[in-house]
């Protein structure tokens, strides 16, 4: 059993993101009220706030990518938006009543522990907690690719989690880099206003039907006055999630499904064999992320539309240029995706005896059940190394974060440090097992430079779920000394 106290430590949450919102909700309904969120941005929200291009949607059933605690009724379609998403995480975060424990345009560049953790921001200021979790995600900074002559280009030129509104694309000559979740909302987005858009493919990704639908109003009635319709519909996307996963890691034969689906949609859509035969992946399913969309495929046999597969060699003032020659285009638009193996860039975190958490993350970020490092005392990370789906929704998992820090909280420690021992048995076990999984067959953002996974969960969400149910006090150096008392507001206010 842990020790028990009735004090309640001072916390501070790097990310005012879904994962950061949700534990702040998660402290208020327990009764903490001792914690501050720190957000670099004006405005809570996370990737939902910065992606802004057209399309931007979830590709889980919103039912599920929502949290558990706060279902909304309310959903316009299956598939939910950014501009709805957004207010869902806005709304939910007002009526928990952790909107005013925001620090806007607080942008954490470091944290020391020295028994607390004292937290450094860009603007001089600085806090103390008891207590800190950083939050800010695995898509949160964008990859540019180091192409020769990017920044002779005349026109503009933006990535698509940094989508500039002030360009005009309206009768423009697009070139899209990139061909990732987001250019597959964007792109057929854009297209009807464009002039011509041309898409360079590196490698080409399994796409598979959305089963998206508008909701009507007699969807939203059910939703209200028999709320266990949407629990039901929740509940399912989380056993075809199941399912999916599966397919990914130790049921690979059912991979064969989401081919299937691919090659069927493939063929209806893309009548032109040269066309399609771009199309087609020399990888298993799942190795890259398995996209949904129904208009990827009209939209690349669109008359306005070129699909360049050669290799990019440089960025000229007027175009792209490949092999075959120069592709002129107006604006260039970058759907590179994020530097997802990079956990916790650029804010620099020193734990026991000065230990840089970089440094003891040379060789990959691991953390023991995705959320604690051995040498960096009361730290828990959400959505951390290894806590990433394949085939499900990340919502599930960080609610069994949110309620295994609580647990944690709850028998408040003074020091609560992970064991090495322990820590590193679990990555041993998480890389043994990733290692017969199908993300082992190809290079994509799952996988660092070195070929370590240290992004995805190697088996269910239900695994997780289990493991992650009940705190085991063995896995740690405890220490249940009484909270400082003078200073528990520090979790509020700056040091």
């Amino acid at each position: 059993m842990l020790p028990v106290s009735t004090a309640h430590p001072s916390v501070v949450i790097i990310g005012a993101g879904f994962g950061g919102l949700g534990l702040a909700m998660t402290l208020k309904r327990a009764g903490f009220t001792y914690f501050t969120i720190l957000e670099r941005a004006g405005d809570l929200g996370g990737v939902w706030r910065d992606n802004t291009y057209p399309g931007a949607a979830v590709d889980i059933p919103s039912s599920l990518y929502s949290y558990s605690f706060a279902p909304n009724r309310a959903w316009p379609r299956r598939y939910s938006e950014q501009p709805d998403i957004l207010a869902y995480l806005r709304r939910t975060a007002t009526e928990a009543g952790v909107v005013d424990h925001i620090r806007y345009d607080t942008e954490v560049t470091g944290a020391s522990y020295d028994g607390r953790w004292h937290i450094e921001t860009a603007s001089g200021e600085r806090f103390e907690a008891d207590v800190l979790v950083p939050a800010v995600g695995q898509l949160s900074h964008p990859a540019l690719p180091d192409i020769p002559g990017a920044d002779r280009f005349s026109g503009p030129a933006f990535h698509s989690a940094r989508w500039d509104h002030d360009v005009d694309l309206t009768g423009k000559r697009i070139a899209v880099i990139g061909t990732g979740a987001s250019a597959l909302q964007f792109v057929p987005r854009i297209r009807p206003d464009a002039a011509r858009v041309t898409v360079f493919q590196r490698t080409p990704p399994y796409v598979v039907p959305k089963p998206d639908i508008a909701y009507k109003p007699w969807h939203h009635k059910l939703f209200r006055r028999v709320p266990g319709t949407q629990a039901a519909m929740r509940l399912l996307t989380w056993l075809l999630g199941e399912l999916l996963t599966l397919a990914l890691t130790s049921a690979k034969p059912l991979g064969k499904l989401v081919e299937l689906a691919f090659r069927l949609m493939l063929r209806w859509q893309v009548p032109d064999p040269a066309l399609r035969a771009k199309l087609i992946p020399d990888y298993p399913p799942g190795c890259k992320r398995v996209l949904f969309s129904n208009e990827w495929f009209p939209t690349l046999a669109a008359s306005n539309v070129d699909l360049v597969t050669e290799k990019i060699e440089a960025i000229t003032e007027h175009g792209i240029r490949t092999a075959s020659g120069e592709h002129p285009a107006d604006v260039i638009i970058y759907g590179t995706g994020f530097r997802a193996t990079e956990f916790l860039t650029p804010i620099r975190i020193r734990g026991l005896g000065g230990r840089e958490l970089h440094d003891e993350w040379a060789s990959g970020a691991r953390a023991y059940l995705g959320m604690t490092v051995p040498g960096f005392p009361n730290m828990f990370l959400v959505y951390g190394p290894n806590t990433n789906l394949g085939g499900n929704s990340i919502i599930f998992m960080m609610e069994h974060q949110f309620r295994y820090i609580l647990q944690i909280l709850t028998h408040h420690l003074s020091y609560v440090d992970v064991r090495a021992e322990v820590a590193e048995r679990f990555d041993d076990e998480v890389q043994r097992r990733l290692a017969d999984t199908v993300w082992t067959g190809c290079h994509s953002w799952y996988v660092d430079e070195d070929g370590r996974i240290s992004t995805n969960w190697p088996g269910l969400v239900w695994e997780y779920h289990r493991r992650t149910a009940r705190v085991n006090p063995a896995d740690f150096h405890l220490a249940p000394e009484p909270v400082h008392s003078g200073d528990r507001a520090a979790g509020g206010r700056p040091s």
